[in-house]
């Protein structure tokens, strides 16, 4: 079972698990029906991810290790969805949909528990 942690973002709190392991970010939401909002996926270290045996659409928010936003990629389609940002440190996979609802943005910085 994967560590989960808070982040905080335009006053929402976010339930993160964290795929620290090889197999844990191979694996990321593949096979999974849904993910709730309010939750995501932080696949670390990790620039690109690819839609295969994925079920739904995502949103993805590429971030630095100080966890500032470098890109944000809405909707990625499920099965041929594929996307990257070289120089990113890691990728947060959220519920397509949860970019918007945030109101995340590039340039932003995610806060984890410890700095809220």
């Amino acid at each position: 079972m994967m560590r989960t942690e808070k982040f905080f973002v335009n006053g929402h709190e976010l339930d993160v698990e964290l795929a620290e392991s090889f197999f844990d970010r191979l694996r990321g939401l593949m096979f999974r029906k849904t993910l709730d909002a309010g939750r995501g996926l932080l696949l670390a270290p990790c620039n690109s991810v690819h839609m295969g045996f994925m079920r739904f659409s995502i949103d993805v928010v590429y971030l630095d290790e100080d966890f500032r936003v470098k890109k944000i990629v809405r909707h990625l389609r499920p099965w041929i969805g594929f996307s990257a940002c070289f120089g990113a440190w890691g990728t947060l996979e959220l519920a397509s949909g949860e970019v918007n609802r945030l109101n995340l943005q590039v340039g932003q910085k995610l806060s984890t528990a410890c700095e809220h």
